[in-house]
């Protein structure tokens, strides 16, 4: 037994030896995954409290419960964001002067979730007033993804605004992960916002959206190409969507130069690579559906 975990071990020190872009030793410590989870659902209570605790919150403890947890978010997320800033630090910035900018980041994140909530606020005003579906706001918040993937999205956006890396991604992801919903935390998203469904749909990094903006699952807005690499970094690849532009499901907007005029609709499974005015409705057409008997595979002539 001894000689066979040895041995394992020693293919293993070799292939960390032959691959070692895939290894991450005596480097920085990295912000750690399960402390960002942690955080960001500590956050999602700050922004809803009530909604995401396990036993009632009476007023009379609102305080109390306010104050622990936005001291135990501002110390961890302190840590976490000076973590960030050492292995990437910002450029010009000495090494003593990444702790007091964790603090002031970690404070200033904290200092704005009451806009945060104001915004969120009309996200789920749009959920609800846009879904027939919904019973409640309450409903809303407690079982549509898409609060969840919206709310960590405006959390992340925050922190990539002030270039703090690896963190965002990280909130992101979780979300991603947990609501099927692919937000960069680079997009730019206004109020009123609403996905119904939620399921398969991606916002990438340079996409700009407008307000009262609704879109349905599936939806792509995405990068024309991205085959020169790095050297697209800070360039504009993802559409824009004015004020009140609806996209229906399946359907992919392509391009940073495309832009979705104020007012439009853009119909399912559209593919979209060119801007369009406002008020314009998008739709596919010369899509033939076959009605066939299953044994003859003839079509089958009725009506309804």
């Amino acid at each position: 037994m001894i000689n066979t975990v040895t041995r394992l071990a020693d293919q293993l020190l070799a292939s960390y030896q032959q691959q070692g872009g895939i290894n991450h030793v005596d480097g920085k410590n990295l912000p750690s995954q399960n402390v960002v989870v942690a955080l960001t659902s500590d956050l999602l209570r700050l922004l809803f409290p009530g909604f995401f605790d396990e036993k009632p919150l009476h007023s009379s403890e609102l305080q109390w419960e306010t104050t622990e947890r936005v001291h135990k978010v501002l110390t961890r997320l302190e840590e976490e964001i000076y973590k960030s800033l050492e292995y990437k630090p910002p450029e010009g910035a000495r090494k003593k002067e990444l702790r007091p900018l964790a603090r002031q980041y970690a404070e200033e994140l904290l200092a704005g979730i009451p806009s945060l909530r104001e915004i969120l606020q009309t996200d789920v005003e749009a959920a609800y007033n846009g879904d027939p579906a919904a019973l409640s706001r309450e409903e809303v918040i407690v079982a549509y993804p898409f609060v969840e993937a919206i709310a960590v999205h405006r959390l992340a956006h925050e922190l990539y605004r002030r270039h703090i890396p690896l963190i965002p991604r990280i909130m992101s992801e979780w979300a991603h992960s947990r609501t099927g919903m692919d937000i960069h935390p680079g997009a730019s998203i206004g109020s009123h916002f609403f996905v119904d469904h939620c399921t398969g749909t991606v916002i990438g990094e340079t996409s700009v959206l407008g307000n009262h903006v609704k879109l349905y699952q599936g939806v792509a807005l995405i990068a024309r190409s991205l085959s020169g690499g790095q050297q697209l970094r800070g360039v504009k690849r993802h559409p824009t969507l004015q004020d009140r532009v609806t996209v229906y499901a399946g359907a992919t907007i392509m391009g940073g130069d495309t832009v979705v005029g104020e007012g439009s609709t853009i119909g399912a499974n559209v593919f979209l690579s060119h801007s369009v005015p406002p008020r314009s409705l998008v739709v596919m057409e010369d899509v033939k559906i076959k009605v066939l008997n299953k044994e003859a595979r003839k079509p089958v002539d009725f009506q309804i």
